[in-house]
């Protein structure tokens, strides 16, 4: 089977690979969808992930080590040889083997198509529980990806919350229309928020981000920005306000959550929040695995249109039940 390796800053190839035979206690499955995860995967192929956090930023089944060449991602739907459908995490590639206690079954209504989308639901689901968002608070999310679409797609289902998107791209009005929410440009964003979620990635996002936030209000921060370091404007009204800045990041349950549930419930969860319709919206290309070398350069650059790029794996429109997988 082939998997893709980054093999250089900006570069990605195709390279074959034998699958070991399945231990005791796991399955062999064959690849049918995989989402590009922008914001971590642009990093990984710019060979800008910090040295400091590398181990931390490993995905679960990834192949080599940072900057390169490494095989990465992390959201990969797949069947198995019973024909089971199931969610694992991970990399960009045609064929896995991996313990059955690691896959996590699709639930029924869930599309597999869709269910690429549940590593981002989960970091979202994440974020929601750090920020103590609850019933009745006006929402303000910063930055209209797939992160920020899905944190506010959650917050619009607690009773009685105002939930305004912000993005730079107008673009993004549509997608936010069609979920039901609320959009704004950033110049024309004025609240005095309860709870304001960042997801833009940049410094400007993050300052509007903080001006947003009403007295005592929480900001949660869920940008990741690699070695780029990032200027804070805390010397405004940040210590007069008494705001409160508080990091989100998926590696670790929530602190509210982490004595009860695990990582892998969460996941289960994230994959039964996706069976929502209006959640293909955040799929807006669909590529052959075949293509994704080359086109990754255009999918990864900065400003890149678009939401989650779907690649597409031969049989993934077809039942594999009864295919021999290699």
């Amino acid at each position: 089977m082939r998997a893709l390796w980054y093999s250089a800053a900006g570069q990605a190839e195709l390279r074959q690979e034998r699958l070991p035979i399945p231990g005791p206690d796991e399955v062999r499955a064959r690849t049918l969808w995989t989402g590009l995860s922008r914001g971590t995967e642009r990093l990984v192929f710019e060979g800008r992930v910090p040295e400091a956090v590398a181990g931390r930023m490993r995905a679960p089944a990834q192949g080599g080590d940072f900057s390169f060449p490494v095989k990465y991602g992390y959201c990969a739907v797949a069947e198995t040889e019973d024909g089971e459908r199931v969610f694992a995490l991970q990399p960009h590639q045609e064929a896995f083997v991996a313990p059955r206690a690691a896959l996590c079954p699709l639930p029924e209504g869930l599309p597999p198509r869709r269910a690429v989308l549940a590593a981002n639901m989960e970091t979202a689901l994440n974020a929601l529980w750090d920020s103590g968002a609850g019933p009745g608070d006006q929402i303000a999310v910063v930055g209209g990806g797939v992160v920020g679409l899905l944190v506010a797609h959650l917050c619009a289902g607690l009773p009685g919350t105002e939930i305004c998107l912000i993005d730079r791209d107008p673009a993004r009005a549509e997608t936010a229309r069609a979920l039901g929410l609320a959009f704004a440009l950033p110049e024309a964003a004025k609240l005095e928020a309860d709870i304001v979620f960042h997801a833009s990635a940049s410094e400007a996002g993050l300052a509007l981000a903080l001006s947003l936030a009403g007295e005592e209000a929480t900001i949660v921060e869920l940008s990741w920005y690699g070695e780029t370091a990032i200027a804070a404007p805390l010397g405004l009204a940040f210590h007069a306000r008494r705001l409160r800045l508080v990091a989100s990041q998926v590696g670790a349950v929530a602190a509210s959550r982490r004595p009860r549930w695990s990582h892998r419930r969460r996941l289960l969860k994230a994959l039964d929040l996706l069976r929502d319709d209006r959640l293909d919206a955040l799929l807006t290309e669909e590529i052959a695995f075949a293509d994704l070398p080359a086109a990754l350069p255009r999918l990864l650059s900065p400003g890149a249109p678009g939401l989650c790029t779907v690649i597409r794996y031969e049989g993934s429109a077809r039942s594999r039940c009864n295919r021999a997988l290699p």
